[in-house]
C-alpha cells in the first residue's frame, strides 16, 4: 500500500473515531438522565427537541457559550494543562481497540482499527494509569482543600484498583497467550467465550468492581463526591475545562466497556449470516451491542447502589479483590497446566 494511502485511510479512521466517540458520550449522557428519572419515576429532559433528544446539542452548547472564569488563586500552567491531559489520554486509548475483522474496499484490506499493535492491551493500561495525573495535577493546582482531596481520593483510588484490575486479565492472557486484542478475541471464536469456556467469571466480577473504581462511578465515586468535596477535584473548573473532564469520565467508561467485551464476551463473535455486505456489518453490530449493555449496568448501578465509605473502598479494594484476583490466577494456571 502506498504510503500516501496508508496516510490517508489512518486520517479517515481517526476522524470517524472521533465523531464516532464523542457523540456517544454526547448520548450516553442523555440516556443515563432518561434511565435514571425512570428508575426515579421522573420524566428527564424533554424540552430540547422530540423526547429531549437534543438535550447534548444545548448542553455542548452552553458549555461552548459560557464564560470560563480562571480564578487567582490557582497556579495556571498546570491548572489549564490538566482537563487537556485527562481528555487527550482518555481519546487516544480508543487507537488500539478493533470493532470487528476488516473491509476491503478496492485493493486495500482496512482492519476495523485506527492502528493493530501486539501490545495494545498493554498500551490501553498505560494510558489509564497516566489518566489520573490529569486529576491529580487538578487538584493541586487548584489551590482548593476541596479540589485536594479530590485529587487525593483520586490517586489513592487508582493505586488500589488498578492493581486488581491487571490481576483480573491475567487469567485471559494465559488462555489467548497475547496481548494482541485481536487474538485475544480470535481465541474466543464459536461461542468459546472466556467468560464462561475459560471460566473467567470471577475474574470479570474483579474487572467489573475495579472499572467501576478506576472511571470513579459510582458507588466509588469517592473524587467527586458531591455531598463532601462539593465536586471533588474540578470544583474550581467551568465551561470547557469542566466539560473536558466530563467527556474524559464518559470515553474512559467506553474503553472500560471495549476492554470488557474483547476480553471476556467474545468481541464481535456472534451470528454472522447473509450476502458479504452483511457479514461485515453484523460483527461490528454484535461488539456495539456488547457494548451497550455494559453501559447500561453502569447506569443501572449508578441508579441502585449509594456510595461507599472512603474505609470500606479501601477494604474492598486490598482485601477482598486484590486476594480475589490472585486467587483466580493460582486456579486458572493449575486447570490450564493440568488440561495441557
Amino acid at each position: 500500500m502506498p504510503l500516501s494511502q496508508y496516510i490517508l485511510i489512518a486520517v479517515v479512521k481517526i476522524a470517524i473515531a472521533l465523531f464516532v466517540l464523542l457523540t456517544a458520550c454526547a448520548y450516553v449522557v442523555l440516556a443515563e438522565r432518561k434511565l435514571i428519572a425512570r428508575m426515579q419515576n421522573r420524566w428527564g429532559p424533554t424540552r430540547v427537541g422530540p423526547f429531549g433528544f437534543l438535550q447534548p446539542l444545548a448542553d455542548g452548547l452552553k458549555f461552548i457559550l459560557k464564560e470560563d472564569l480562571i480564578p487567582s488563586h490557582v497556579y495556571k500552567p498546570l491548572y489549564i494543562a490538566a482537563p487537556m491531559l485527562s481528555l487527550t489520554l482518555a481519546l487516544t486509548a480508543i487507537a488500539v481497540i478493533p470493532i470487528g475483522q476488516s473491509v476491503t474496499i478496492g485493493n486495500a484490506n482496512i482492519p476495523l482499527q485506527i492502528t493493530d499493535v501486539n501490545i495494545a492491551l498493554l498500551i490501553i493500561l498505560g494510558l489509564t494509569s497516566v489518566g489520573v495525573y490529569g486529576i491529580a495535577l487538578a487538584g493541586w493546582a487548584s489551590n482548593s482543600k476541596y479540589s485536594l482531596l479530590g485529587s487525593l481520593r483520586a490517586s489513592a483510588q487508582m493505586i488500589s484498583y488498578e492493581l486488581a484490575l491487571g490481576l483480573s486479565l491475567i487469567g485471559v492472557l494465559i488462555g489467548a497467550g497475547s496481548f494482541s486484542l485481536r487474538e485475544i478475541v480470535n481465541s474466543q471464536a464459536g461461542w468459546h467465550w472466556n467468560l464462561w469456556y475459560r471460566g473467567q467469571f470471577v475474574a470479570f466480577f474483579v474487572y467489573l468492581m475495579a472499572a467501576f473504581a478506576e472511571t470513579n462511578r459510582v458507588p466509588f465515586d469517592l473524587p467527586e463526591a458531591e455531598t463532601e468535596l462539593v465536586a471533588g477535584y474540578h470544583t474550581e473548573y467551568s465551561a470547557m475545562k469542566f466539560a473536558m473532564f466530563f467527556v474524559a469520565e464518559y470515553a474512559n467508561m467506553f474503553t472500560v466497556a471495549c476492554l470488557a467485551t474483547l476480553l471476556f464476551l467474545g468481541g464481535w463473535d456472534g451470528p454472522v449470516f447473509g450476502p458479504a455486505w452483511l457479514m461485515v456489518v453484523l460483527p461490528v453490530l454484535w461488539f456495539v451491542l456488547k457494548v451497550i449493555l455494559f453501559i447500561f449496568v453502569y447506569i443501572w448501578i449508578r441508579g441502585t447502589l449509594p456510595r461507599f465509605r472512603y474505609d470500606q473502598l479501601m477494604a474492598f479494594g486490598w482485601k477482598f479483590l486484590l486476594p480475589l484476583a490472585l486467587a483466580n490466577i493460582l486456579i486458572t494456571s493449575l486447570v490450564i497446566g493440568l488440561t495441557a
